[in-house]
């Protein structure tokens, strides 16, 4: 991985960071995955100190950086895990959120977090924020719920990122896929000069022609196919990149 293509960015969805990276992490299964995701404790260290110890493929990145988080003792033992850090801390914002496939099934719950520098409660809004996700049991893969029962949590998977002005939307992809076959297709050929020219001496005299519904139906379909003229569907232009 140190010979990364120019432009190379590691943008993984949150289907892939549920379903393979922290489900292979749970189960073992793979001894490499920590060259892209190493184990850290993300409560050891302030926020701007982690993109230095961050995975291979994240370590050159200036907006996010992805860590396996190991549980805390004192959560091992059921109580409430410390999210305290050298300089401050970090702060749940809303109520935890269910992580859905691409099939529509539940695979996980995450978390959102804001750092505040300082203590607790007149600490300082900054602009890193988190988001954890944690894996559900196998025999709980069908829950509706958030229950921390239901959970796994030898390990979450946190992914660290700045706050940016720009509109972007984590895990956002078209909701229809182009096919290659639609980007090569040629727009009909509009009506000629000639063409419009009869269509609309026939409208001043009241009358209706062939040509001039060639000419309606082209100018209709130039007018709804135009790219300026298409409503936002949600399209992220981060998902070109």
């Amino acid at each position: 991985m140190n010979n990364l293509a120019p432009g190379y960015r590691f943008y993984p969805t949150e289907e892939e960071l549920l379903s393979f990276y922290l489900r292979n992490k749970l189960n073992s299964r793979r001894e490499d995955m920590e060259r892209v995701i190493p184990v850290a404790n993300v409560y050891c260290f302030d926020p701007w100190q982690l993109p230095q110890i961050s995975g291979e493929p994240c370590i050159r990145d200036s907006e996010q950086w992805f860590f396996f988080c190991p549980r805390q003792e004192r959560e091992a033992h059921g109580g409430r895990p410390t999210r305290t850090t050298p300089s401050g801390y970090w702060k749940a914002t809303g109520s935890p959120s269910l992580v859905y496939s691409s099939a529509n099934r539940v695979i996980g719950v995450k978390k959102t977090m804001v750092f505040y520098q300082g203590r607790a409660p007149t600490g300082t809004k900054t602009i890193w924020k988190m988001n954890e996700y944690r894996a559900f049991k196998e025999d709980a893969a069908t829950t509706m719920s958030t229950e921390i029962s239901k959970q796994r949590g030898e390990f979450s998977l946190c992914r660290v990122y700045t706050r940016s002005e720009i509109i972007r939307a984590f895990d956002r992809r078209p909701p229809v896929a182009i096919t290659a076959s639609e980007s090569r297709r040629t727009p009909e050929a509009l009506p000629s000069m000639e063409t419009r020219f009869m269509a609309k001496r026939d409208r001043s005299e009241g009358s209706s022609s062939p040509e001039d519904d060639v000419c309606s139906r082209s100018m209709h379909h130039r007018r709804t196919n135009d790219p300026k003229g298409i409503e936002d569907n949600g399209w992220d232009l981060l998902d070109w990149v």
